[in-house]
């Protein structure tokens, strides 16, 4: 898949947030291509989370446009960017604890059927929600853990529920907001490689998170931000030796070492 023969699939135009007197985002464009995996990195309040933000709608962007397949998002709410087909997947887990695994994942699946998905599930047939949650359960690799409650998971398990109620809502563009957070070595690794297979499955993937190592092992093109601003962008190993982006994680000699895994391909490269 070449980005020359493809239209993208996310356009993010000179995006700027502002916040009173603080810039966030201060002119940031980059595109996004059917089948990508793509990282968006940086240090610690680069922005990297207002992006995602401004993309979904949380927060109104200043100025610049977002266009998902070419239709502009701009103005749209929350609710109807999701219709659009986007999805966030967010860093901070908050399941409804007291239903199962499986009915969190079939509201989500139930969300495009109707304004209010608990009456929906009360009230009328559910089997085809539920045969939705039980599938993204299987995808995301916890479908023994389907009829348990939320409570009793750990960290690990409830990372990818909340993946599996993205999926759930059947995105043309999954937002993955520091997936790996908290995760040991052993646990990121293997979440790293369900995202890997997601995408290979053809789900077009946006990635924020802060472990290299692994976003260098999957990803195929990585955008960096730094103080709200746009300092690199392309194939991992080139962006990730730029002196610029050295300077921005403050320890070149760090980033080479956590970057020395060896990388697997996770689909179609757009560098």
């Amino acid at each position: 898949m070449s980005m020359t023969n493809e239209n993208p699939l996310l356009q993010v135009r000179d995006v700027t947030v502002r916040f009173g007197g603080l810039t966030a985002i201060s002119s940031v464009s980059f595109d996004v291509y059917p089948g990508e995996l793509l990282g968006l990195i940086g240090p610690n309040g680069a922005g990297k989370t207002t992006m995602l933000r401004a993309i979904t709608g949380v927060v109104r962007a200043t100025e610049g446009d977002v266009l998902l397949g070419n239709e502009s998002l701009t103005g749209l709410p929350i609710h109807k960017r999701i219709r659009k087909g986007l999805a966030l997947s967010q860093q901070l887990v908050k399941p409804l604890r007291e239903i199962t695994v499986l009915e969190n994942v079939a509201l989500a699946a139930g969300a495009a059927r109707t304004v209010s998905p608990l009456k929906a599930l009360m009230h009328v047939s559910q089997q085809a929600e539920e045969d939705i949650g039980r599938a993204m359960l299987a995808r995301v690799g916890i479908e023994a853990h389907a009829l348990q409650k939320p409570g009793i998971q750990p960290l690990g398990i409830l990372k990818r529920l909340e993946m599996a109620r993205a999926l759930a809502l059947k995105p043309r563009l999954l937002l993955l907001d520091e997936p790996l957070a908290g995760l040991n070595s052993k646990e990121a690794h293997a979440l790293a490689n369900t995202i890997a297979d997601i995408n290979r499955q053809g789900t077009t993937i946006v990635l924020i998170e802060h472990n290299l190592g692994e976003v260098m092992r999957i990803c195929q093109r990585l955008v960096v931000l730094d103080n709200g601003r746009k300092i690199a962008s392309g194939e991992p190993r080139a962006v990730m030796d730029d002196p610029a982006v050295r300077a921005a994680y403050l320890g070149g000699d760090t980033i080479a070492e956590e970057t020395n895994a060896p990388r697997a391909a996770a689909g179609g490269s757009h560098a």
